[in-house]
C-alpha cells in the first residue's frame, strides 16, 4: 500500500511539473527533455506496480518469485533503452536516420520483446486468468513507450553539456515564441 501511494504521488507531481511546458513550451525547451526523461522513469515504475498488484492482490500469488523476476526486467528494460541510446548516440545511428540510411533494428526490439515475453511467461506460470494476463501484457508493452522516454535524460544532459553546438544547429533553441516570431520576421525582411 505504502508503495502505491509514493507510486501516485510521484505519478501527481510529475505531471504537476508538465503543466510548466504548457504555459511556456518554448522557454523551457532544454529542461523539457528532462521532464520527458523523468517523466518515462515514473511512467514506467508506475506500470511496473501496477502488474506487481495485478500478480499479487488480484492473481493471489504469495511467492518471491514474480516479484524479483519482475523487478529484474524492470531493471533491464530501463537500463536496457538508455544503454541502446548511448550506443546509438555514439555510433552515429541517429545520424544515418537523419540521412534515412536504412540500419538495424534487432537490438532495439530485442529488448522490448524480451520484457513483453517476460511478462507473459510468469504471468502464465502463476496463473490462469486469461483477463489479467492480458491486462498485464498491455502494461507491459505502455511500459516500452515510457521506458523509450527515459533516453531524454540523457538528451538533456547532452544538451546542457554542448549548448554551444546547439546553439549552433538550431539558434533559437530555448527562446520564448515571441522572440522565434521576432527573429523570423528579421530574417524575411533581410532576404
Amino acid at each position: 500500500m505504502v508503495v502505491f501511494l509514493s507510486c501516485n504521488c510521484s505519478y501527481c507531481s510529475s505531471n504537476i511539473w508538465g503543466i510548466l511546458y504548457i504555459i511556456a513550451p518554448y522557454k523551457y525547451e532544454k529542461s523539457y527533455y528532462l521532464f520527458l526523461g523523468v517523466y518515462g522513469v515514473v511512467n514506467t515504475y508506475v506500470y511496473f506496480v501496477s502488474t506487481q498488484k495485478l500478480i499479487f492482490i488480484n492473481l493471489g500469488i504469495t511467492s518471491w518469485g514474480p516479484f524479483l523476476s519482475n523487478t529484474a526486467l524492470f531493471i533491464l528494460l530501463i537500463s536496457g533503452m538508455n544503454w541502446m541510446n548511448w550506443k546509438a548516440l555514439y555510433s552515429e545511428t541517429y545520424y544515418k536516420l537523419q540521412q534515412k540510411r536504412s540500419i538495424p533494428v534487432g537490438w532495439a526490439s530485442l529488448a522490448g520483446a524480451s520484457y513483453i515475453l517476460g511478462q507473459l511467461i510468469l504471468s502464465v506460470v502463476y496463473t490462469d486468468s486469461g483477463i489479467s494476463i492480458l491486462i498485464i501484457v498491455c502494461l507491459s508493452v505502455l511500459s516500452l513507450f515510457t521506458a523509450f522516454l527515459s533516453i531524454n535524460i540523457h538528451r538533456y544532459f547532452f544538451i546542457q553539456k554542448n549548448m554551444d553546438i546547439v546553439k549552433e544547429m538550431f539558434p533559437e533553441f530555448g527562446l520564448s515564441k515571441s522572440e522565434r516570431d521576432t527573429n523570423r520576421k528579421r530574417k524575411n525582411k533581410k532576404k
